[in-house]
């Protein structure tokens, strides 16, 4: 897999995600596992296809949708939103001791 700033090298990893187009399953945004294809552009998230967008780092589009998506790692302030707007989010049960983890490191 090619390493780069989201994947990290990793096949799953936890990171935040928002939909800046809607929702995801009823939430602006999530915190939970996803997944990265092999070239690491590509991110899958509950059933999703994010392809990596051209220009801002974590800009991504759903290829089947073609939502927007912001995607970043999980920040230990917990202010994972993107500094332009403040949301409140979701964190998928899975993940919540991933989280509660990566909050106290």
């Amino acid at each position: 897999m090619k390493r780069n700033q989201l994947n990290r090298g990793v096949v799953s990893r936890i990171m935040y995600v928002e939909n800046k187009d809607g929702d995801i399953d009823g939430a602006v945004a999530r915190v939970g596992y996803v997944q990265f294809s092999k070239s690491g552009l590509t991110v899958y998230y509950r059933g999703r296809k994010l392809k990596r967008a051209r220009g801002v780092r974590g800009n991504h589009v759903d290829l089947e949708t073609g939502d927007e998506y912001w995607i970043s790692g999980v920040k230990k302030s917990g202010s994972n939103a993107h500094w332009a707007e403040s949301v409140k989010y979701i964190v998928d049960e899975e993940a919540v001791s991933e989280y509660q983890k990566a909050r106290k490191d």
